[in-house]
């Protein structure tokens, strides 16, 4: 015998009307993220494609290009994934020359990550598209509207966390 669930037997009614904002939730601004995000990202996903590499790679190469010696340990921090899932990832960008791994030069333990002249590369092509769209948005826009909106942006980071 199975169990009913919902007001009613069998299955659901589907509703026909659209959520509308409320006092507490802006649609059109969650939509809007969505669009910019995909967006944002189809240019460097479009480049990683031709590699084989996807996303984790991009924010690696980003990071590790931004911050030259990091550790491995801050990468796992920075990006809060598994050591698990950023080995794999590490390991190909690795493999592929684009990152090099030097052991610490007081713990031979620690493992400082550094960008080679082609994971360079790789970072300023990714990030060429998606600067473009940004200064296309910010086109004709004040520095305090930049200085508001990255403020906006450090605002909708998990406060805990937060660098």
């Amino acid at each position: 015998m199975s169990r009913q669930t919902g007001p009613k037997a069998g299955k659901p009614e589907p509703l026909a009307t659209a959520m509308e904002d409320t006092d507490t939730i802006d649609f059109e601004i969650i939509e809007q993220f969505f669009f910019a995000y995909r967006d944002f990202v189809s240019d460097p996903d479009a480049i990683l494609e031709k590699s084989g590499f996807g996303r984790a790679h991009h924010r690696v190469v980003h990071f590790v290009n931004r911050n030259p010696g990091m550790t491995v340990a801050d990468l796992l921090d920075t990006l809060r994934i598994t050591k698990q899932s950023l080995a794999r990832v590490l390991k190909q960008l690795i493999d592929s020359g684009y990152i090099r791994q030097v052991a610490g030069p007081e713990d031979r333990r620690q493992r400082k990550l550094y960008p080679t002249k082609s994971g360079r590369e790789l970072a300023l092509a990714l990030a060429e598209p998606q600067s473009r769209r940004i200064e296309r948005a910010f086109e004709g826009a004040s520095a305090e509207v930049r200085e508001g909106v990255k403020a906006f942006l450090r605002g909708m980071r998990d406060r805990q966390k937060a660098d």
